[in-house]
């Protein structure tokens, strides 16, 4: 069976940062994960993509935001244009605009934080 896939748009090299959790998270739960950062560089041993049409997977089970409202709504095209069968936008990465916008588009925003989705607190990985 093929692991599930993700991509962490906001990944962070800070493990206080829940763009790090997350990463930590889905990795727990055997996850394929995609850290997406404009930095590049790694993340948790992971390369870090630059940019979402970067990741070397044709569609994403889930693609997860952890930037700013305004930043995800630049890259709604991007999303879409990527596709990804669940569209999370964790606490901090929404808005009525991004909500509005992203639906659309075709999207499906599921706004809650997707840590919690998987059965477990952020908290369970110290920052």
């Amino acid at each position: 069976m093929q692991k599930q896939t993700i991509a962490i748009v906001g990944a962070s090299a800070d493990p206080s940062k829940f763009g790090n959790k997350a990463i930590r998270a889905y990795l727990a739960q055997g996850y394929e994960v995609f850290p997406v950062n404009p930095k590049g560089g790694q993340i948790e041993g992971l390369p870090a993509h630059e940019r979402l049409a970067d990741v070397p997977v044709e569609t994403l089970d889930r693609i997860s935001m952890y930037v700013p409202p305004a930043v995800g709504l630049k890259m709604l095209d991007e999303i879409v244009a990527k596709g990804c069968r669940e569209f999370w936008l964790n606490p901090g990465s929404e808005s009525p605009e991004l909500v509005q916008a992203a639906t659309q588009r075709g999207l499906d925003p599921i706004v809650a934080c997707s840590i919690v989705d998987l059965g477990v607190s952020p908290s369970s990985f110290p920052g």
